[in-house]
């Protein structure tokens, strides 16, 4: 009677046991049933039976993610996923090679940043790209309408950022200036954009992202 109520006592507790007091999952998504599944096959000395319970164990994760079926290379994330589970430790027969933990722990290479910084950082990189491609164009009709292109981003881009009103001058000298005095539009009598427009053109923007 004793030891009977010792093995009630003992199945309650497993009951009531806590995640947190429970082995960390490997990869949660799949679900504490699967990662015990997946222990006892690595328990399991026959490997004939090992290669059947880890097929079942397959087709089980494979069900739990119908929708993703047709995707390629989904049976072989599902074997890559049953040998992180298992960290590594089963061995089966498995249709596809094994992935290896070094592999996996490797840190991604760092992504190169352009480091250089633009002179106005409210026109953008994008604006001094365009300039140079200006500069390097033949002289003619084409630059010009181009160059006025220009100047007029970089008046919507200033008025975007400082929100404040900003002369046509004020743009020429820093078109000028990003393009080393190579672009000048102040003696060619160009006209912008009139900064109400522009100003009333940002207002309606906000507003529609509003809603």
């Amino acid at each position: 009677m004793l030891n009977q109520n010792r093995l009630f006592l003992q199945k309650i507790k497993s009951i009531m046991e806590y995640n947190t007091s429970r082995k960390k999952m490997v990869l949660p998504e799949y679900g504490r049933n699967i990662q015990k599944m997946i222990e006892l096959t690595v328990e399991e000395p026959d490997k004939e039976k090992r290669n059947k319970m880890a097929q079942a164990i397959i087709n089980i994760m494979g069900n739990m993610n119908p929708h993703l079926r047709d995707i390629a290379d989904f049976k072989h994330k599902l074997w890559d996923h049953l040998a992180i589970i298992s960290d590594f430790q089963l061995d089966i027969d498995s249709p596809y090679e094994t992935p290896k933990i070094e592999t996996l722990q490797e840190k991604p290479e760092k992504v190169p940043y352009n480091n250089k910084n633009a002179r106005f950082k409210h026109y953008g990189k994008t604006i001094e790209k365009m300039i140079d491609y200006a500069i390097n164009m033949e002289e003619g009709e084409l630059k010009d309408i181009l160059s006025q292109l220009i100047a007029n981003h970089m008046k919507k881009s200033y008025l975007t950022w400082n929100k404040e009103a900003v002369s046509d001058e004020h743009i020429f000298s820093d078109l000028k200036e990003l393009s080393n005095g190579k672009i000048d539009l102040s003696a060619n009598k160009t006209t912008l954009t009139e900064t109400k427009d522009i100003l009333a053109k940002n207002k309606r923007r906000r507003s529609q992202r509003k809603k």
